[in-house]
């Protein structure tokens, strides 16, 4: 029956495209669809035979995936602009700027039949709509974890201290050169978020919405830890072998690596401290100029349905963005998935979003992501 209703869905959602020329005829799916996507996002059995989602929606469908994987948001954001792809799974610290470029396209949601399904939390989540106006389609989420190494913490970190300032170690060892920070300019919230907790004098509310003084103070706290920091992580892969290889026992990460390490029986386990995570919230776009668009409305319908949303939060270990995904519809995340995956720390969790100059309060005193990326690129440097 499932593959009736889905052979259904997708003849309603090809119908829902008119040429103009044509006088109303439907128009007909291109044959492919080109994304960009976080590794991970988008498998076909390669890695895994348990783990394909692509396979049975080019079946169904006709319409051929390519991926082109971006192991940074920065990296996104200048494939879409470069042109030639459909549709980008982007993080918070990308939508933003995607949508004031217009990089991407306002996304017609009745098109999407099973819309109704995203979780109510992210349907009109501020990082992918603006004026009322949706420009993509919730994918995945989850924190952004402290990982640590369960042989030098056999309990396991309270505090996100451990990565940002010089001490000794259950081991008797100085954290110097054994910790990791994240290679982005957003990277500078989690140190806001830090001093959130620490500094409650700074007052600040928001980690992405940081004036001069808040700003300052992140940026201080980053340069000294930049004393501890020998490396800052922007592959994923890069980051596990690091962990195996290079005595890294500490570091901000996200469950992929966590599972693979684990996967290998390396000594590893994660926490949402104290503190509370920084995180990410990514949702499918558009592009602008999409040249298969047919087949991209096609996707964002089948990238919500309940077992692709659970057999992707299983590979990746992410959150999935439709709750019904919990409830059993993939074997391969099951019933006790999403908690393992963090499902109940939303609320913990502040989201990746691109830093603009209007603060939450309207006040246009903000410091913006150019001097965010300026700044961070000086600390990287050091």
């Amino acid at each position: 029956m499932k593959k009736y209703a889905f052979k259904l869905i997708v003849l309603l959602v090809v119908a829902s495209f008119v040429l103009a020329a044509c006088g109303g005829a439907p128009a007909k799916s291109e044959g492919e669809v080109a994304i960009v996507a976080w590794p991970g996002y988008i498998e076909r059995g390669a890695n895994d035979p348990a783990y394909d989602w692509v396979t049975a929606f080019e079946t169904e469908t006709g319409c051929k995936v390519t991926v082109k994987d971006a192991a940074t948001s920065d990296e996104m954001v200048q494939l879409i602009n470069g042109g030639g792809y459909d549709l980008v799974t982007a993080s918070g610290d990308a939508s933003l700027r995607l949508i004031m470029g217009g990089s991407v396209q306002e996304i017609d949601t009745a098109r999407i039949p099973s819309y109704s399904k995203v979780d109510p939390r992210l349907q009109d989540a501020p990082w992918h709509t603006v004026d009322g106006k949706h420009y993509g389609v919730s994918y995945q989420w989850g924190p952004n974890v402290l990982m640590y190494n369960t042989d030098v913490f056999p309990e396991a970190p309270t505090s996100w201290n451990v990565v940002f300032e010089e001490q000794t170690l259950s081991d008797g060892k100085s954290n110097t050169g054994r910790v990791q920070a994240y290679s982005g300019p957003i990277y500078i919230a989690d140190a806001a978020l830090y001093l959130m907790a620490h500094k409650p004098e700074l007052g600040i509310k928001d980690p992405y919405e940081l004036n001069e003084e808040q700003f300052a103070a992140a940026l201080e706290l980053l340069t000294a830890q930049r004393q501890i920091a020998s490396k800052y992580w922007g592959d994923y892969l890069v980051q596990v072998e690091d962990f195996k290889t290079e005595g890294f026992v500490a570091a901000p990460s996200w469950p992929l690596q966590v599972n693979l390490l684990q996967a290998d029986g390396a000594p590893i386990s994660s926490t949402v401290p104290s503190e509370g995570a920084t995180g990410w919230a990514d949702t499918t776009m558009m592009a602008a100029n999409a040249p298969h668009p047919a087949c991209a409305y096609l996707w964002l319908e089948h990238s919500i349905d309940p077992k692709v949303q659970g057999d992707v939060a299983s590979w990746f270990g992410s959150a999935p963005s439709v709750p019904a995904a919990c409830d059993g519809a993939s074997d391969l995340l099951g019933t006790e998935g999403c908690k393992a995956n963090g499902f109940d720390t939303f609320d913990q969790i502040y989201f990746w979003k691109t830093p603009v100059a209007a603060c939450g309060d309207g006040n246009d005193n903000c410091v913006t992501y150019d001097r965010w990326t300026e700044e961070f690129t000086k600390i990287v440097g050091q």
